[in-house]
């Protein structure tokens, strides 16, 4: 029998439509439950591209931070450099020199190579006033064999 609010069913029980219809609803065949394959390939492509662009990003961000870090390593160099000079009308010696007579606290480590002795030391065009006089070093260089993203040298900075 049905009434206004549902069916009657002859337990006496009162079912409405709309519990019926939802019951029938979320009955599921074994076949419909979890994701496709499809789905599944689709999501991990997707995660497989982005971790992708992530990773290639953060190189060059690293490449980028040594750079950097290559420049104001022989800008810093360069200037106690000309300090030496300025102070005593001469070179220093070696580029050890700058660290024993105090105008820096210690040599960098060259980010590429990843050595602190690996630096090449450009020495100074000789006296003519004083041929006999050690030339010292007037400039430095990186001792990498390595290209910047910009397709310089990094030996060959200035």
């Amino acid at each position: 029998m049905k009434g206004r609010w549902g069916v009657r069913h002859a337990g006496g029980s009162v079912h409405s439509n709309h519990q019926l219809a939802n019951s029938r609803v979320h009955q599921r065949s074994p076949l419909d439950r979890g994701f496709t394959m499809i789905e599944l390939l689709v999501v991990v492509s997707l995660i497989v591209i982005l971790a992708t662009m992530g990773m290639t990003q953060y190189r060059q961000s690293v490449i980028h931070a040594r750079e950097a870090t290559l420049k104001e390593d022989l800008f810093r160099m360069r200037d106690a450099i000309d300090q030496y000079y300025a102070d005593k009308n001469k070179y220093p010696a070696t580029l050890d020199a700058l660290v024993s007579e105090g105008y820096v606290r210690k040599l960098p480590e060259d980010p590429f190579t990843r050595s602190s002795t690996s630096w090449q030391a450009i020495p100074a065009e000789p006296d003519p006033n004083n041929p006999t006089a050690e030339a010292g070093v007037f400039d430095v260089k990186s001792g990498s064999d390595g290209t910047a993203i910009d397709g310089t040298r990094y030996s060959e900075w200035d």
